[in-house]
């Protein structure tokens, strides 16, 4: 292993050859150091590519994008920005398939980067802040390269990094890239308030980031032994923990323990998790395993979209011409959800959009399909709960439109009118 003290001397093309793909981590996981060096030396070296699965770094732009060939999963984060521009090459997956695509060359990883904690005393080093498909693209790469930032909680996992898996290691100490709250507005208390009717005690989470989760987590306060088994979690998991909400102690399996893929959030969410055995970070390979959750009794999962239509289809990714989010996780855990005894899944979203000039609850969606009507549990607006398992197409409309925003909902009933004139 090659250990370099000063990131200012890493020369990247002693590792990476003409034409390398290149995977790192993602989210809160991304290794900044190593981002910024490949962005530097990219021409130098040539024709590189690589796959980034989220980006909150801000260091992905046009400039980047350039000198880079970048595919994704979806256009989150400051991502989209690249869409806007026609920068990003879009992958259709869930986050469960990215690391078997790794595995069997689909997504080429030549060369893996990074973020890592210091070793501990055996020489290993934890993944800190991403689980997900890290430990995919470290058993593929031809070279490893690690960011070993002393600012990195080391975190408990189902894997760690040996020393000896790593080819260069880059010495750093940064602050790891944060996500700050989202600012609640009313409609996001209107969305949390329906959705916290469906969490009762002993209920099992998987919530993303952002304004609606965390008004939701702000509700949960009076509820007993929640769990946690989530592709992502944020701040809003400490308070329940330290106020005794969250603790795991119902769970079928992990009792005990909070299961995360991510960790997205602040400094406090990282020094939380620094070696509390109370989390654990997994690989997608677990957390959206779907023999996994079908183990979880009472999961109550929570996902975001950019518009349903009146049949309950769920579009979570684009809108006419702008790519606007990903198909992330959500089917893994829409799935998980409907089919959990004594769970739920729901679908979350503002009634419109662009100041209210545009209904979310729509006649026909303006962009794919995310999540089939087929797997679709529960839809929720800031004017209450659409519970569509098990409905007729007749009835959905119905109950949908009630949901919608009043200004809308004159012109979706006639479009309704022939669904339910014939029944489909």
């Amino acid at each position: 292993m090659m250990v370099i003290a000063d990131p200012a001397r890493l020369d990247l093309a002693e590792f990476v050859r003409r034409g390398d793909h290149i995977v790192w981590g993602q989210a809160c996981g991304e290794p900044t150091t190593l981002i910024e060096a490949l962005i530097a030396q990219a021409e130098s070296i040539g024709g590189l590519s690589a796959f980034a699965a989220t980006s909150f770094s801000g260091l992905l732009d046009e400039t980047a994008a350039d000198r880079i060939a970048l595919t994704s999963m979806g256009a989150i984060g400051a991502l989209r920005s690249l869409t806007a521009v026609h920068k990003l090459g879009i992958i259709p997956c869930h986050v469960s398939q990215i690391g078997s695509m790794i595995e069997a060359g689909i997504i080429g990883c030549d060369v893996a980067f990074v973020q890592v904690s210091p070793a501990d005393a055996d020489g290993n080093h934890s993944f800190g802040l991403i689980g997900d498909f890290v430990q995919a693209m470290v058993a593929k790469a031809r070279v490893v390269i690690a960011e070993v930032n002393d600012r990195v909680p080391f975190t408990c996992g189902d894997a760690a990094l040996p020393g000896a898996r790593i080819d260069c290691a880059v010495h750093a100490s940064r602050p790891p890239v944060a996500v700050a709250p989202a600012r609640i507005g009313a409609t996001d208390e209107a969305i949390a308030l329906a959705i916290a009717g469906y969490v009762g005690d002993g209920s099992v989470l998987q919530v993303g980031v952002g304004a609606v989760p965390d008004a939701v987590l702000r509700l949960l306060h009076d509820r007993r032994d929640l769990g946690v088994h989530s592709g992502m979690i944020g701040d809003g998991l400490v308070d329940l923990v330290e106020a005794g909400v969250i603790t795991n102690a119902l769970k079928p399996i992990d009792a005990g323990v909070s299961i995360t893929g991510a960790l997205i959030g602040s400094q406090r969410l990282y020094d939380f998790a620094h070696a509390n055995r109370a989390m654990r970070l997994c690989s997608s390979d677990y957390t959206h395993n779907a023999a996994v959750l079908a183990q979880l009794t009472k999961l109550v999962t929570i996902n975001s979209a950019i518009e349903v239509d009146l049949t309950g289809q769920v579009n979570a990714e684009q809108t006419g011409g702008a790519y606007l989010g990903g198909t992330g996780g959500q089917v893994d855990f829409v799935r998980a959800g409907a089919r959990s005894p004594g769970g739920r899944s729901i679908i979350a979203l503002p009634a419109t959009a662009k100041g209210g000039a545009l209904s979310r609850i729509v006649a026909g969606l303006s962009g794919p399909v995310t999540t089939a009507r087929t797997e679709v549990d529960v839809i929720v607006t800031e004017f209450g709960a659409a519970e569509l398992k098990g409905q007729a197409l007749a009835e959905r409309t119905r109950r949908l439109i009630a949901i919608a925003h009043p200004d809308f909902r004159e012109e979706l009933d006639r479009a309704a009118h022939i669904i339910r004139q014939r029944g489909f």
